[in-house]
C-alpha cells in the first residue's frame, strides 16, 4: 500500500474575492441575521471552501511532500522552517512558511515587553526579591551575569556607594554573603561588616550606626531610650566596611537589635574589603611602576625609587585638541603617557603677506614634535621652575598619569635629585632658525598637497569624471 503524499500549502500575501466571500457566506444554513443557529453541514462546507475567498499573486504554493524529515520554529519572526522530501526521496528542500502562534504567553510576553514599570515602589520590591535571589548562592555559584545583576543593584544604594569605586563595588559582588536572623531582640555586631537589610527591620543600639569609609566613629551621647523609636526596615544599612575594634570583645559599637523576624541581610565581611582593596591598589601600584620605567628617563631607577614615584601618581584623561600646557608658562604637573598622542609646539614670527600686498609680522604654530605612550614631560620645569619652552596640545584622547606640583614635596630630597639628573640629559631646546626651517619645510608641504589636490580637481572636470559615478563607482 503506496503511502498518500501529504500536501502543504504555505499562502503568499492574500487578496479578498469578495464575490465568492459573498457567495460562501449565503449558503444556506449559516448563521444570518434572522437565524441564529448553524448547521453542522453548512459548517463543514464553510471550513472546506473558505480559502477560495483569497487570491493568491504567486499562483499555487502547494507542495506534495511524501515525509517531513525536520520541523523547526522560531517563535520570534513566526516562521516555521521544515525539511521535506519530494515522492521518491531524491531531493530535499527545506520551505519557509508563516507560522501563527495561537499561544495566548507568546502574545503576552510581547505585550508585556513593551511596558515599561514606572511606580518606584515596584522597582525597588523587584530589585530587593532579585538580590535575594542572587546572594543566597554561594560566591563560587554565582556566573559573571549574576554579578553583573548585583553590581547593577548595589549601585542604587547610596550609603555604600558613595564609599567605593565602580572597580571595589564589582569585585566586592563576588563576595557578598547573605546572612539570616529568626529570633527576635537578638543583638548584631556590625562592627565587622557592612549590612543592607533586605527583610525584617532592626533597631539601633547605638548611634551612629553607620561608618563612613575614611572617617572617624565619634559616638554620639544618646540613650536606648532615644533610639527606641528608631527603626531600620528594608533598604536601609548599617555597620562598616572598615573594621572598628572596640575598647573590648562585647563592645556595642555600631550594634543592631532584631526587631521583626525573620531578617535578612546582606553583608560585606570587613575582612573581604581589605582583601579587595588591598589587591586594587597593589595593581594600580605595579601599573603605575611599569608605565614610569617604560619611559627612557627612568628605565635604571631602582624599584624603591619607582614606587616613592609611583604613590603620587593619579590617574585622568583629556580630550582631543586640549591644551596641556602653554609656552612660557609653568608646568602644573609632571605627565606620563599612558595612551594616546600629543603635538608638540613651538610659536615663531613669520612675514606675511595679506591680499592687499601689505607685509605683516604674525605669530604661527609649528609642529616640532610628537609625544606618544610611555613619554613623559614636565620635570625639569618644575623643579628648576622655569617656563616650559613648548606647547603641549592632544592629537587624541590620552589617558595620562600626573603628580602635580604640590606633591612633588612629599619625595624626599635624594629622590628630587634623581629625578632632576634623569631628565636633564633629555631636555633640549630648539634655535630660532631650526624653528624657523621645520615651519618653511611644513609650509612647503602643505602648499605642494594644496597644489596637487587643484591640479587633480581641474583635471577630473576638464575630462568629465565625477567619482562615485558611472565607470567611476566604487565597488
Amino acid at each position: 500500500m503506496s503511502k498518500k503524499p501529504l500536501v502543504m500549502t504555505f499562502f503568499a500575501p492574500a487578496m479578498i474575492d469578495y464575490d465568492k466571500l459573498s457567495q460562501l457566506c449565503s449558503h444556506q444554513g449559516l448563521r444570518q441575521r434572522l437565524d441564529n443557529a448553524t448547521t453542522e453541514e453548512a459548517h463543514s462546507y464553510f471550513m472546506d471552501h473558505y480559502r477560495d475567498m483569497f487570491v493568491h499573486e504567486c499562483g499555487d504554493t502547494s507542495v506534495a511532500i511524501s515525509a517531513i524529515t525536520e520541523t523547526s520554529h522560531n517563535e520570534e519572526d513566526g516562521k516555521e522552517k521544515i525539511t521535506v522530501s519530494d515522492s521518491d526521496a531524491s531531493t530535499r528542500k527545506t520551505i519557509v512558511g508563516e507560522y501563527i502562534n495561537h499561544d495566548i504567553r507568546y502574545h503576552m510576553a510581547k505585550l508585556h515587553k513593551e511596558r515599561q514599570i514606572a511606580d518606584p515602589d515596584v522597582i525597588f520590591n523587584n530589585r530587593i526579591r532579585e538580590m535575594k535571589s542572587l546572594i543566597k548562592k554561594m560566591p563560587y555559584e554565582r556566573t559573571a551575569e549574576d554579578t553583573k545583576q548585583l553590581f547593577g543593584h548595589l549601585k542604587t544604594f547610596e550609603d555604600l556607594s558613595k564609599q567605593v569605586s565602580s572597580k571595589e563595588l564589582r569585585d566586592l559582588c563576588t563576595s557578598v554573603q547573605h546572612d539570616t536572623w529568626r529570633d527576635e531582640g537578638y543583638t548584631v555586631f556590625a562592627n565587622t561588616g557592612f549590612h543592607i537589610i533586605l527583610r525584617g527591620s532592626v533597631t539601633p543600639v547605638t548611634c551612629p550606626w553607620i561608618k563612613v569609609r575614611g572617617q572617624p566613629l565619634i559616638p554620639a551621647a544618646t540613650t536606648t531610650s532615644s533610639l527606641s523609636n528608631v527603626e531600620l526596615s528594608v533598604g536601609d544599612c548599617f555597620g562598616t566596611l572598615e573594621r572598628v575594634d572596640g575598647p573590648e570583645p562585647n563592645s556595642r559599637i555600631l550594634c543592631v537589635q532584631i526587631k521583626s523576624v525573620p531578617c535578612e541581610f546582606l553583608k560585606i565581611h570587613s575582612n573581604d574589603f581589605k582583601r579587595i582593596t588591598d589587591r586594587i591598589r597593589e595593581n594600580e601600584t605595579a601599573e603605575k611602576i611599569s608605565l614610569i620605567q617604560s619611559c627612557r628617563a627612568y628605565q635604571l631607577w631602582p624599584r624603591q625609587s619607582l614606587l616613592k614615584l609611583a604613590e603620587l601618581v593619579e590617574w585622568t584623561k583629556f580630550p582631543q585638541n586640549t591644551v596641556l600646557v602653554s609656552e612660557g608658562f609653568h608646568c602644573p604637573f609632571i605627565v606620563f603617557i599612558r595612551k594616546g598622542e600629543c603635538h608638540v609646539l613651538k610659536e615663531i614670527k613669520v612675514n606675511t603677506t595679506s591680499p592687499g600686498g601689505d607685509k605683516k609680522w604674525k605669530k604661527k604654530q609649528v609642529v616640532v614634535g610628537q609625544m606618544s605612550t610611555s613619554d613623559s614631560f614636565g620635570e625639569v620645569s618644575i623643579l628648576k621652575e622655569k617656563p616650559i619652552t613648548s606647547s603641549v596640545v592632544t592629537a587624541t584622547q590620552v589617558d595620562i598619569g600626573i603628580i602635580a606640583r604640590e606633591r612633588l614635596q612629599e619625595l624626599d630630597e635624594t629622590t628630587r635629585v634623581l629625578l632632576l639628573q634623569s631628565n636633564e640629559k633629555y631636555y633640549k631646546t630648539m634655535t630660532e632658525d631650526q624653528i624657523r626651517d621645520e615651519y618653511i619645510n611644513q609650509e612647503q608641504k602643505r602648499r605642494w598637497n594644496r597644489y596637487k589636490g587643484d591640479v587633480m580637481v581641474k583635471t577630473m572636470n576638464a575630462s568629465g569624471i565625477t567619482p562615485g559615478h558611472g565607470r567611476w563607482t566604487s565597488k
